[in-house]
């Protein structure tokens, strides 16, 4: 390897560049050790400069100088973390050197840079799309390796834990990002960020699922002749902005009946509706005068996607009741997709980003309700009414 030769360092800035022309001219005409030797020496006049780094990698890997190449490389990343030509040809490096660990975190740094950029050259996708399929056959390795070590362990574990650990999993190799509580109203702190909570906690669930056909029955005499019932649940208030809910403001295809809204009956459902009254009754509910319960079908009318969004407080757990699934429907909350199944309930934590879709020619209809969190003790419970309960006193609180 080439040693640096010793400079005047008060040099004009254009000695670098002087000497980086005849290193490109020594390139092009094959003779890989001087160019690296005039590289070098236009490195003392301006160390920061990644692009001389990458040229002095350029002649070292032309004589097959892997160490060097390296070397100058980590020089040129060094000078600037995002430079993106330097991570790219230090992830074919390690991957032409089979140093697979080194590749993949290499190649990972690549794709996250090469995500911010637009209008990349044919050849600079098509390195791309080799390195994706590099980190994911590795990724796919090192997850079967994992699944197959841990399968014991999780065999034994409870439904929490199984949900836990397989998140844990995905996260740890990078196949699953990380959802939080984004709450548009009262964040309750320290609560676990649960996406579908865990049916243990509600022991009532099959009580409410031996309804559905009842419940069922009810909704389709409804919407034989809704009149009022019936209306869309997006209505903006005049004067917003274009937002996520722009194309459903207004609109039936996201249409809903509500027997309780903000803890307000709606005695044209209730009264319609006597069965699901009576189960919704039946169940422990969040009595709050003026915030709960809520509970409504949800109809989603065919080909209608209801866009990723978060809820008002992780105080509470919403709970689906699926009434009527076509094929083609689904349901994700963070990272986890489920498909809605008649007749089974589950309970989520609307605060994690979530979404639906009927991707169907038919409508879905669905049972929607709240309850409390499950990690909520009874005292926080009491601690949250009477909080609202103090503050709607004095007319001035402005907490939904």
């Amino acid at each position: 390897m080439a040693s640096i030769a010793i400079m005047d360092q008060n040099a004009p800035p254009a000695e670098a560049a002087r000497l980086n022309s005849q290193g490109m001219l020594a390139l092009r005409a094959g003779s890989f050790a001087e160019a690296e030797r005039l590289f070098l020496e236009a490195t003392a006049y301006d160390k920061s400069a990644g692009a001389l780094w990458r040229n002095v990698a350029t002649a070292r890997r032309a004589q097959h100088d892997d160490d060097g190449e390296l070397q100058a490389l980590n020089a040129a990343i060094d000078a600037d973390r995002r430079d993106f030509m330097a991570w790219l040809r230090k992830a074919e490096l390690h991957q032409r050197r089979e140093e697979d660990a080194d590749a993949v975190a290499a190649w990972q740094g690549v794709l996250q840079l090469a995500a911010q950029l637009e209008d990349l050259p044919p050849e600079i996708n098509q390195a791309l799309r080799n390195g994706q399929a590099f980190v994911d056959q590795a990724v796919a390795r090192i997850s079967h390796a994992v699944e197959a070590e841990v399968a014991s362990i999780q065999a034994v574990m409870d439904e929490t834990e199984r949900r836990r650990s397989a998140a844990f999993v995905n996260i740890a190799l990078g196949r699953r990002p990380v959802y939080t509580n984004q709450c548009e109203g009262l964040y309750y702190p320290f609560l676990p960020a649960d996406e579908f909570f865990d049916r243990r906690h509600f022991e009532w669930m099959p009580q409410i699922e031996a309804a559905t056909a009842d419940i069922r029955s009810e909704l389709e005499a409804l919407l034989a002749d809704p009149g009022a019932a019936l209306r869309p649940y997006v209505r903006m208030e005049k004067g917003l902005p274009e937002n996520v809910w722009t194309g459903l403001d207004q609109s039936l295809d996201w249409g809903a009946c509500f027997l309780w809204e903000y803890g307000n009956p709606n005695a044209v459902v209730l009264d319609r509706c006597p069965k699901t009254a009576a189960a919704l009754a039946a169940l422990p509910s969040a009595p709050i005068p003026g915030r709960s319960p809520s509970a409504f079908f949800s109809l989603l009318k065919p080909r209608t996607r209801i866009p990723p969004h978060t809820g008002v407080t992780n105080t509470r757990a919403i709970v689906h009741l699926p009434l009527i699934v076509p094929d083609g429907c689904g349901f994700r909350v963070g990272g986890e997709t489920r498909v809605w199944r008649e007749g089974e309930a589950f309970a989520f934590d609307d605060t994690i980003e979530h979404e639906a879709w009927n991707d169907s020619d038919q409508l879905r209809a669905v049972l929607i309700f709240d309850v409390w969190n499950p990690h909520l003790t009874l005292a926080e419970q009491e601690l949250i009414t009477q909080y609202f309960a103090a503050a709607d006193s004095t007319g001035l609180n402005p907490t939904r």
